[in-house]
C-alpha cells in the first residue's frame, strides 16, 4: 500500500499541473491512480475537483488522443488565488525571486511556465521552483525588476 502523502492541497495540484502537462492523464480515474502512485490518497471527486479548479479539460490532442489539458493557461482565467500564492518579489540583475506558502512554488511556477509557452509573460524564458521559493529568469540582463512588475500585473498581484 502506498504511504499517503500529508502535503497539502497546494502540493497536488502542482503535481496535477505536471501530470497534464506530461499528457499522462486521459481520465479522471488516471489521475487517481497517478496521484495514488505519488503518495495522495483521493477520491475520484477529489481528482474531479483538482482539475475543474485548474482548468483542465479533456478533449482530443493534435494526435487525436482523448486526454485532459490546458486550453489556456490558468493564469489567463484569472485564476482563484494566484496572486495570494505570491508572499513578496524581489529582483536583482536578471532574476526575480518569488516567495510563495510552503508547497506553492511548483504550483505557481507552472502557471508561469505555461503564461510563457502561451505568450502572456513575454520577458520570462524559465522558471525554477523549490518548495516556497520561485527564480524566475528574465530575457535581459537587467530585465529581474521590470519582469517582477510583469509578474504582478499578469497575475493581478500588488506585491
Amino acid at each position: 500500500m502506498a504511504k499517503v502523502n500529508t502535503q497539502s492541497a497546494t502540493a497536488r495540484r502542482s503535481l496535477v499541473i505536471k501530470l497534464v502537462d506530461d499528457e499522462l492523464i486521459h481520465s479522471q480515474s488516471d489521475l487517481v491512480r497517478e496521484l495514488n502512485r505519488n503518495g495522495y490518497s483521493v477520491t475520484q471527486a477529489t481528482a474531479s475537483r483538482d482539475l475543474e479548479e485548474l482548468g483542465a479539460v479533456r478533449g482530443k490532442d493534435n494526435s487525436g488522443v482523448f486526454r485532459y489539458q490546458f486550453i489556456s493557461t490558468p493564469v489567463s482565467n484569472s485564476s482563484k488565488g494566484l496572486s495570494d500564492l505570491i508572499l513578496g518579489i524581489e529582483s536583482s540583475g536578471n532574476l526575480s525571486v518569488i516567495k510563495t506558502p510552503a508547497g506553492a512554488a511548483q504550483l505557481l511556477a507552472g502557471n508561469l511556465d505555461r503564461a510563457m509557452k502561451s505568450g502572456k509573460l513575454h520577458s520570462a524564458i524559465g522558471t525554477i521552483a523549490g518548495d516556497d521559493t520561485v527564480l524566475v529568469v528574465s530575457k535581459s540582463a537587467t530585465g529581474g525588476a521590470s519582469l517582477a512588475k510583469e509578474i504582478n500585473k499578469l497575475l493581478g498581484g500588488a506585491k
